[in-house]
Formats: structure tokens, C-alpha cells, sequence
């Protein structure tokens, strides 16, 4: 969301004492801090104030030390970096400050956010001294704070499915069964022995199978590569190779009549095999081989190639006897798929004996199933199968991560990396488990051991997210819809995006608000923070509205020179103290999609300032974070407003 609530700090003159020899109270006037309100980025909360000493406040012989302090709870404060500025008659080496002009200056602070720092205010406390005497300056409130949308991250990875382990399953898979024909030097007939190595078995083996499982195999075709050596000449092996092509081609049509096969055959013959010759020197230990290979890429006629091959006497020698015979050949190719159980099939064989299914079939199955519970019951029992993959464990881990249950997804994503395999998911996982606790460093230790791996998107992104990369993070998400994922958007500035991604959301934590899923008339109450909004008029910072009425849907609202006619909310709800989104919109009869869309009329206790316009509020976006307070659905929300 774009953030330009910066606040005009409230006006006071500056205040000197009648004596020219104190140091007096500074005014809030005297200083900006951007940005304000205060906001987390990477879990800290940078500030830059700009603060300016008034003219003749600067004794020539004080030393002034600012530190800024975030007040925030039962009276805690955290102080940022000091900056001392000095009078232009101090002997030291710290900004020196006119006495006569005054002096501007830019100091920069940082506070380690901890999450009772959404209500906060910011100051600028003194130690101001004239040599060894100490003035009382008064802390000056300069900014309020804080909003700290970044750190939903820590919320939404523990209520989203983790990073998923994918199976290997597909119904059909390309496969190929080779065999292999030597000829004799010059001789295209094919030699009995020849049809008695293993190869050439493996082959019409293959092809009885194919028979015998129709609906299991679907043959392709069948290739023939025919080949003649390059010694001899062109014209020779051109006809010889075409001749072991057609012997290849009668045994092939001879076979699959044997068997039963119904397949076409793609023939086709080299009739000198220079790439397979090049190959074969190149794996070789020829004496020669570096020779021989140079003389390939020096020359490409075929007869200057063999004559220059041949001068070497005792290379070709090597060359005859090694290399030459391995390329009179044929080569036979069964292009085959084979077929895998349908859905249905997989389902059926899961409910007689998940024992039969492979591994990657059980894994499968979890995605045919909508229900977390099913696929849950899934995953337990591929474990129970097959203990030693690593990725049902991984996929459990992801399971309870959604399930909130960050001890269970611990425990099986420990199982996972324990089994020996590189478990990129399980590793992710784990980062998330470290995100959700604070631990950035140790996050980022073990997502980069899943670093390659196209399954961890999400926890990239995510980290991102905790280390104030935004534009990253919403590159790492690309077009995945979940909370995290519109996160990255928003803090990114992303706004439309966001907005699109939040109604994609397969799984929302929370329910669409409606009358229906209300037991009990309890009111709703929602609290807005010290935001922009607040400090530009809203006079209450809460109301009540009874049930079954969505809360704020204010319409009618006076702004400025306009009129709002309707500003519509869409909340839900969310059990178990899970994260939700609200929706805000605005503009001349504005809705928002889905059940809970509606408008109200606005409690006179809340009012919104003359400084807001249509435009400011339109396309807005609030993030809430609904908690449940009773059984019975009593519900608080806490609502971090960015107006644009």
C-alpha cells in the first residue's frame, strides 16, 4: 500500500528562557520524521528526522545530544542512534551548529520492532549542557507509530500450505527399447549370432509385451537406423548401407508379424557414419586420438578425411580393429508409451490395496482429493509404504503448517531431511518455521539448501518479504493467489494486483461473512490504531455494531467538496485466531464481490476529516487480523488503514 500519511507535526513557536545563557524547549516545528506513522521494514523500524536548530538557540559553548525514543506499552522505550551536535567555541569533532544562523541537520535511527510497538509514539529526547552544567530540554513527540503490515508474514506461513514435494507420476511416459546389429566388414545378411545378444532379445521381448498388455503400451513406430563405416567410398558404402537397412527392415516386419504387433516402421540408412566415428575416437585411448579428431575438423571431404586417416599406418591399424567394426550396424528402435491407471483406477486401487500403488501414484492420489483430511490420510499412509521417501513426510509437514500446528510440521519436516535425500521442500519448510519465529538469519541458512528447486516459490518469497525485498518477493510468488503472496504485492505497492489476488485465494482462512454462520447477536467491535486516519478526525476509535450487520460500511460520508455515497466492507471472520482480509472499496455506489458485500449507514460517533477525498480512499486496501474472543463468535479486529 502507498504510504503518504505523513502528519504535520502540531505548530508551537520555539520557547527560549529570558536568559541568554539557557538552553530552552525545542518545538515539534523544529523537526520532520520520515516516513510517518512509523512502519516496519525487514523487522526493524527505520526513522530519518530532520531536525533544525533554531537560530540563536545554539550557545556558542553547548553540546546537545538527540536520541530518539519509541515509547510503546506499560511505559517501555527503546532508544535509537544518538547524534551530538556542538556550539561553535566546543574543542570536538561533532557537528558544529551557528549560533547566530542556527543549523539544519539529518540524523538517521532504527528501532528492532517487537509487536507492542503497534501503538507507539516517537521522541527526540536532549542532553543539553553548557560545559559542566546540565539544562532540562523537554522531549518532543515527533512521529506515532506503527504499522507493521510487513510483519503479517510471521501470521500467514503458519496458515497456508508449506512448500509441496511433487510426485513423478504420469499416465503416459515416452519410452524406447534399442537393439543393436553388427555387420561384417562389407556385408549387409544378417548373422544368426547376431539375433542372439542380449539387445536383440531385450527387443522382442519388449514386443511380446506390448501384445499381451494392449491397453498398457501404445507403440509408436519402429526405427531403423542403418550405418556403413567411413572407410571405403561414397558411392560403395552408399549402397551398402542401404542394403543393411532393407535386411534390418525384413527382420523387423518378420517380427512384429511373430508377435503380433501392429506398428509402422521408419527406415532410413548413413552411408558413412562420420559423427558416430568422431564419438567413438573422442571416448576412445587411441595413441593418435587428438590427431585423428584434429584432422576431422580440418578437413570435411569424406575421401581427403579417410586418406589423411589412412597416412597414419599405425593409427589406422588401432582404428580397424577398435573403432571401424562398432559402426557397420543397425539400430532398432521400439518408440513406445506405456500407460498408467486412469484417475478412477488409482482412487479404486487406493481403497482395495494402497499396498499395489507406487509411490509416486500415492502421492498422486493426494492431489485428486480436495478434502486436507483426505490428502492427510493419504500421506500417512504412503509413510506407512514406503518409510524411506522423504516426501510424503515434507508433504504432512506442509499439511500441519496450514493446519497452524507449527510442532508437528517441525517433527515431520526433520523426518523428511533425515532420510537422506536433498529434500529441498523439507529444508524450505523449516525456513518458514524460522520466519514465523523471528528467526530471519536462520531462515535464510535453510532455504538456501533448497536453493534450485522450483518447489520453494513460496518460502523465497516469504523471506523476501522478512527482509524488506519487496519486488523480489512478489517476483519469487509469480502468480500464485494466497495471502503471502498479496502480501509481497502490497508491501510492493501493488495494489490492483493484490486486490486480484486476494479474490483468487483458493483457501481464505476465513469464512465470507454471512448471517448464516453467525450463532449469537454479540457485537463486533473494531478498533482502528493511531493511524493517518485517526489524526485526521476519525473522533472515535471504536463502535459497535450488532449482528448480522458486517461491520464499517459507512455510506453517505461527507469528505471535502464530494460526497462518498457508499464505502462497502467485505470481513471475515476467522477461527482459531488465523488471519483475514478486509476489503475495503469506495465510490459512488462501490460493492465489493461475494456474499458479504453490503453498505450500512454511518455512526454519527465516527467521522472522517475534510482532508480525505474519493481518490484517497479509493482502491484501498485493510488488513485484518480477526480474532476470536469467545466460542460463541465475538470477534475484535485490529485494522491497519494505509490510505493512498
Amino acid at each position: 500500500m502507498q504510504k503518504k500519511n505523513l502528519l504535520l507535526l502540531s505548530a508551537a513557536s520555539v520557547l527560549f528562557m529570558t536568559s541568554c545563557s539557557k538552553l530552552g524547549p525545542l518545538s515539534a516545528d523544529n523537526f520532520t520524521v520520515i516516513p510517518n506513522p512509523l512502519e516496519t521494514t525487514a523487522g526493524e523500524v527505520p526513522a530519518t528526522v530532520n531536525g533544525t536548530f533554531p537560530e540563536k538557540y545554539m550557545k556558542k559553548k553547548a553540546v546537545v545530544t538527540v536520541t530518539p525514543e519509541l515509547h510503546y506499552g506499560n511505559g517501555q522505550v527503546a532508544k535509537g542512534q544518538s547524534a551530538t551536535f556542538q556550539g561553535e567555541k566546543v574543542m570536538g569533532n561533532d557537528q558544529t551548529i551557528s549560533y547566530k544562523v542556527g543549523g539544519r541537520y539529518t540524523m538517521k535511527t532504527n528501532f528492532k520492532y517487537v509487536p507492542e510497538m503497534q501503538k507507539s509514539e516517537m521522541y527526540l529526547a536532549f542532553d543539553a549542557r553548557i560545559g559542566k552544567k546540565q539544562f532540562n530540554v523537554p522531549s518532543v513527540k515527533v512521529a506515532d507509530g506503527v504499522i507493521a503490515t510487513s510483519e503479517l508474514y510471521k501470521n500467514t506461513v503458519t496458515s497456508e500450505t508449506g512448500c509441496i514435494a511433487p510426485d513423478a507420476f504420469q499416465r503416459v511416459n515416452a519410452q524406447k527399447q534399442e537393439a543393436n546389429i553388427k555387420f561384417l566388414i562389407n556385408q549387409a545378411n544378417i548373422r544368426k549370432s547376431e539375433l542372439k545378444n542380449n539387445s536383440v532379445k531385450e527387443f522382442v521381448e519388449m514386443l511380446k509385451k506390448i501384445n499381451a498388455d494392449k491397453e498398457g503400451y501404445n507403440v509408436e513406430n519402429v526405427e531403423i537406423q542403418a550405418y556403413a563405416s567411413p572407410d571405403g567410398g561414397v558411392k560403395f558404402n552408399d549402397k551398402l548401407a542401404g542394403n543393411r537397412q532393407n535386411e534390418s527392415e525384413k527382420y523387423v516386419k518378420n517380427t512384429l508379424k511373430q508377435t503380433k504387433v501392429n506398428a509402422n516402421i521408419d527406415a532410413h540408412y548413413t552411408a558413412q557414419d562420420w559423427d558416430g566415428f568422431q564419438k567413438l575416437v573422442a571416448a576412445s585411448n587411441l595413441q593418435d586420438k587428438e590427431v585423428i579428431l584434429r584432422v576431422l575438423s580440418m578437413y570435411t571431404d569424406p575421401q581427403e578425411r579417410e586418406q589423411q586417416i589412412r597416412n597414419m599406418s599405425a593409427g589406422f591399424q588401432e582404428l580397424a580393429n577398435g573403432i571401424l567394426p562398432e559402426l557397420r550396424r543397425s539400430r532398432l528402435i521400439i518408440n513406445y508409451e506405456t500407460i498408467g491407471r486412469s484417475d478412477d483406477q488409482i482412487k479404486e486401487q487406493y481403497s482395495a490395496d494402497a499396498t499395489k500403488l507406487s509411490v509416486d501414484e500415492l502421492l498422486y492420489s493426494a492431489t485428486l482429493e480436495d478434502s486436507q483430511a483426505k490428502q492427510e490420510a493419504i500421506y500417512k499412509k504412503t509413510t506407512e509404504v514406503y518409510p524411506n521417501d522423504y516426501r510424503a513426510y515434507n508433504n504432512l509437514a506442509a499439511i500441519a503448517l496450514a493446519k497452524g500446528d507449527k510442532e508437528a510440521a517441525k517433527q515431520y519436516a526433520l523426518k523428511a531431511t533425515s532420510l537422506g535425500a536433498a529434500a529441498p521442500e523439507a529444508q524450505a519448510n523449516l525456513g518458514m518455521l524460522a520466519l514465523a519465529e523471528g528467526d530471519v538469519q536462520g531462515a535464510e541458512r535453510l532455504i538456501a539448501k533448497a536453493s534450485g528447486s522450483e518447489n520453494v516459490q513460496s518460502a523465497l518469497g516469504a523471506l523476501n518479504i522478512a527482509k524488506g525485498n519487496y519486488a523480489q518477493a512478489e517476483k519469487d510468488f509469480g502468480k500464485q493467489n494466497t495471502n503471502t503472496a498479496a502480501l509481497a504485492q502490497i508491501m510492493n505497492k501493488n495494489y490492483d494486483a493484490a486486490s486480484k489476488t486476494l479474490d483468487k485465494v483458493e483457501n481464505p482462512n476465513a469464512r465470507s461473512w454471512s448471517s448464516g454462520q453467525v450463532r449469537t447477536s454479540a457485537p463486533i467491535t473494531l478498533t482502528l490504531p493511531v493511524l493517518a486516519s485517526y489524526r485526521r478526525g476519525i473522533s472515535e476509535t471504536s463502535v459497535d455494531l450488532p449482528l448480522p450487520v458486517p461491520p464499517i460500511m459507512p455510506s453517505v460520508l461527507p469528505i471535502g467538496n464530494s460526497r462518498v455515497t457508499s464505502l462497502t466492507a467485505f470481513a471475515a471472520p476467522a477461527p482459531n485466531e488465523k488471519l483475514a482480509w478486509l476489503k475495503l472499496s469506495a465510490g459512488t455506489g462501490a460493492t465489493l464481490p461475494g456474499s458479504g458485500s453490503a453498505t450500512g449507514s454511518l455512526f454519527s460517533s465516527v467521522m472522517l476529516g475534510s482532508q480525505l477525498s474519493t481518490s484517497l480512499m479509493r482502491d484501498a486496501l485493510a488488513l485484518a487480523l480477526v480474532k476470536t474472543t469467545t466460542r460463541l463468535a465475538t470477534y475484535t479486529m485490529e485494522v491497519s488503514v494505509c490510505v493512498m
